[in-house]
């Protein structure tokens, strides 16, 4: 599970996304709702309503393991970027 904070980490995700080459879903962490990132108007579905409905808090996987790497990375950077904002702050 993932959180996302903000619309930057929202449009980094999509960044990633759309590195992948098989379908990646975002599902509410109730396991209600999921929607597949792949389709452009899902992905805008899925932001709207998770957002609005469940806070900051998804769950992001992809169909492929081929495809995991893009997103482990962009989970690695969005951490690093956490903890630098952090340390800047203190």
């Amino acid at each position: 599970m993932m959180l996302l904070k903000n619309a930057k980490n929202v449009e980094s995700l999509i960044k990633a996304v759309d590195k992948c080459k098989y379908d990646v879903y975002l599902r509410s962490t109730d396991g209600r709702e999921e929607f597949n990132l792949k389709s452009v108007i899902s992905r805008y579905v899925a932001i709207g309503e998770l957002c609005k409905d469940h806070g900051d808090e998804f769950e992001v996987f992809c169909s492929s393991p081929e495809d995991e790497g893009h997103l482990m990375q962009f989970f690695r950077e969005l951490h690093e970027d956490e903890e630098e904002q952090e340390r800047k702050s203190a």
